[in-house]
């Protein structure tokens, strides 16, 4: 049965709203496919605004696998501005898409793609005007709402609100997913909506929370989560896609109609981290590491900006300039695109992977912009700490030599808050700043040379060797930010040259009650949706006076509070909520890393150095898949030989 488009009803309300063209949809390489044609019909959802999900990588790979597939559609929905729903309230309009402005409601199955914890307000919104229930068992014929994406890793706090989880990468599990209610709805949906979702927790990797029982001792630890009928697994194992060439997704990246936080094409050239940085999560629940071959990088370049248009191109993934042959992608991209204004640009960059010819070739045919490095933590002590293996002299040298070939601006990034930190740590920051701009006058042999510092608060996340750690809490943050903010600038000539950027920390505090909850968070952020809460991860919409007043309507009844959950330091043998959720990290393998980090011991890759037993690539039936594989980038257009033509005979005589 057609579905009706509800744009005729949206259109008259666009006038009255900021930015009504981020909800118009039609952008370049989007798709709207005939409804009644497929059998099996998905909206992904980016949980916000237009402008910050439409570049996701995620979303937009799904999208095009599942679109082509012939029997299924796909089409896209964002999270629209308050202004927008008021209006869509007052008029009765639904949750819409943006390709087919179709109604979420119809669809099949609603896939949301969590990067952050503080998107979980905006689910409920979405949920809210398309009509279905918040609470997952009150949903009867409702699309499937899945979560995906890392923060699906503890997707507890949010159990009661949806009908499963996706753990880890997606590609597989999308069509796997789509082959099960195509075959359950060709069978004529026997046993409804529960033999669905247990034909979804048979699929590998998706996890459907209902089948499962959380038992809660005394204190308010949890005894044990357990499932509550024979035929699902005891454990959920993450999928993991190896060899990314056979995956060389988006080919179309899609457009944006209006301005994003990304305006470019964007290539992940491998998948995976094995540096060991104990507090980074991406990198832990993404093992192992898997590159793009060269020419796999070259063909989906060649490609993607043959179908958009952009003019600068991303290489991403969590270390970019660790691939085995970086070097060549750059140089051979650069040799391709030589004269068309075409830049290449990689995420922040590792103080020990970064050379001056990379970053030359990088910005050879286009705009030469500042370099990122991400030192971390502040004081050597502390990098030890958190596996960030830097040192103050690799940092200066590095900077240094940037200065002297030309750059004039240098950001670094650090945290605040990490596990065993002191006042001191945190001002060696302030004194790293100071010997950066000293050196960089020197090389650069001029005073215009600027440093930016850019702070962000340290939030412990599950799957990771601080799982354990007790966060710090929000006043400590801000009175260590407020003392970095005066040892920076104690020294005018110096202080001038430097820029400072930091969040107060309420916002981590509330990040960190959603990243190492359980199901009682639930309760939590429904009260704070129900008063309002919207887009948290945008200062100007958050409240932390909101969330720590539902904290403290709704957690002290059930014997837990805000502190508990976030400035309490875990046992070794305390059930943590996500320990039935399979990262592949073996359990007593991430316990024995949190004690060497509080040793101050480092942890090598395992990519140039023995295997040491993280559990991923045994457990997981996986390996690390890395190069060099010795072949380079061809021109794209053929050179001129001198065979192609005869010479001209020589004149008599």
């Amino acid at each position: 049965m057609t579905v009706e488009s509800l744009f005729p009803r949206l259109e008259p309300l666009l006038p009255r709203v900021q930015k009504p063209i981020q909800y118009v949809g039609g952008e370049l390489n989007s798709v709207v496919k005939d409804w009644d044609a497929a059998e099996v019909r998905w909206c992904l959802m980016y949980p916000d605004a237009y402008e910050v999900g439409l570049p996701n990588q995620g979303v937009m790979i799904l999208y095009e696998l599942l679109n082509e597939r012939p029997d299924a559609l796909a089409e896209r929905t964002y999270t629209v501005w308050p202004d927008l729903e008021a209006l869509m309230r007052e008029h009765g309009i639904g949750q819409f898409t943006v390709d087919g402005h179709r109604p979420v409601a119809a669809f099949d199955l609603l896939g949301v793609s969590f990067s952050t914890e503080l998107g979980y307000t905006n689910l409920l919104s979405a949920l809210d005007l398309a009509g279905i229930p918040l609470t997952a068992t009150d949903r009867t014929d409702e699309p499937v709402v899945i979560a995906g994406g890392h923060a699906a890793f503890n997707p507890e706090p949010i159990a009661e609100f949806i009908d499963a989880a996706v753990l880890g990468d997606g590609e597989q599990a999308v069509l796997e997913i789509t082959d099960a209610v195509k075959a359950w709805k060709a069978a004529g949906r026997p046993g409804g909506r529960v033999e669905l979702l247990l034909r979804l927790a048979r699929v590998p990797g998706v996890y459907v929370p209902r089948f499962y029982d959380v038992d809660y001792l005394p204190d308010g630890r949890i005894r044990r989560v357990v499932p509550n009928r024979p035929d699902v697994p005891f454990r959920v194992h993450k999928r993991t896609v190896m060899d990314l060439d056979e995956w060389p997704y988006p080919k179309q990246p899609l457009v944006p109609l209006a301005e994003s936080v990304h305006e470019r094409m964007s290539v992940e050239i491998f998948r995976g981290c094995t540096r060991g940085c104990r507090f980074c999560q991406a990198g832990m629940i993404t093992r192992p590491v898997r590159e793009r071959s060269i020419t796999g990088v070259g063909e989906m370049v060649e490609r993607g900006l043959a179908a958009t248009g952009f003019a600068e191109v991303g290489l991403l993934s969590l270390s970019s300039a660790d691939h085995s042959e970086i070097g060549a992608i750059a140089t051979g991209l650069a040799d391709r695109y030589a004269g068309t204004n075409t830049s290449l640009s990689l995420p922040s960059t590792r103080v020990d992977a970064f050379n001056v010819t990379l970053a030359n070739e990088l910005s050879r045919n286009g705009r030469r912009s500042g370099l990122t490095f991400a030192p971390e933590g502040g004081s050597e002590r502390l990098r030890r700490v958190i596996n960030k293996m830097v040192s103050r002299e690799d940092l200066i040298r590095t900077v240094s030599t940037a200065y002297e070939h030309g750059w004039r601006q240098v950001k670094l990034y650090f945290m605040c808050g990490l596990p065993t930190e002191t006042d001191e740590d945190v001002l060696e920051i302030a004194s790293m700043a100071h010997e950066v701009i000293r050196a960089g006058r020197a090389a650069a042999g001029t005073k215009d040379v600027r440093c930016t510092v850019s702070i962000g608060a340290f939030v412990p996340k599950p799957h990771t060797p601080f799982q354990w750690a007790a966060q710090a809490d929000a006043s400590t943050v801000d009175r260590r930010l407020k003392l970095l903010r005066d040892a920076i600038n104690a020294e005018r000539s110096l202080g001038r040259a430097i820029g400072y950027r930091y969040h107060d920390g309420r916002p981590s505090v509330v990040e960190g009650l959603l990243s190492r909850g359980d199901r009682r968070v639930s309760a939590v952020i429904r009260r704070v949706w129900t008063e309002g809460g919207r887009f948290d991860g945008w200062s100007e919409y958050f409240s932390y006076d909101r969330w720590a007043a539902a904290c403290e309507a709704e957690l002290p009844p059930l014997g837990v509070s805000l502190d508990w959950y976030t400035t309490r330091e875990r046992g070794g043998t305390e059930v943590l909520p996500w320990d039935h959720l399979d990262s592949g990290l073996d359990r007593d393998w991430l316990w024995a890393d949190w004690q060497e980090a509080l040793a101050e011991q480092e942890l090598d890759d395992c990519r140039w150095t023995p295997c040491y037993d993280c559990g991923v690539c045994p457990g997981m039936g996986t390996e690390i898949q890395i190069g060099p594989t010795g072949r380079r980038l061809l021109p794209l257009t053929p050179v001129p030989s001198a065979l192609a033509e005869p010479a001209e005979p020589a004149p008599a005589g």
